[in-house]
């Protein structure tokens, strides 16, 4: 018998193999806390959860898509490698400015 409880700030997550184990366990946690059950997951944390026959998938595109969209780069196109294969680095121009809040979203 297997069960994992995901916690982030205010949001779980219960996975399990048993469903006496799982109707126990939201038994006991509703009684401490305040919860309410949203049904099978679907979005968690910028991941997307499909469910299908063969299995659990999950994506990060709609994450990925707002961030690229914020950030101003959505209409950028893809490139296999974002800089050239044995680029040798230098040191940085004092006159280059980084906008660090957005280096921080994208990172």
């Amino acid at each position: 018998m297997v069960t994992l409880l995901l916690v982030y700030v205010d949001d779980i997550i219960v996975t399990w193999d048993d469903e006496n184990e799982k109707e126990y366990l939201n038994k006991r946690l509703s009684q401490e806390f305040d919860m309410k059950s949203l049904g099978k997951l679907k979005y968690f944390l910028g991941i997307e959860v499909a469910h299908s026959k063969q299995g659990i998938f999950i994506c990060q595109q709609k994450y990925v898509i707002g961030i690229l969209r914020e950030t101003g780069y959505l209409g950028c196109k893809p490139a296999n490698t974002p800089i050239e294969p044995n680029h040798k680095l230098g040191e940085a121009r004092a006159d280059e400015g980084v906008d660090k809040e957005m280096y921080q979203k994208l990172v």
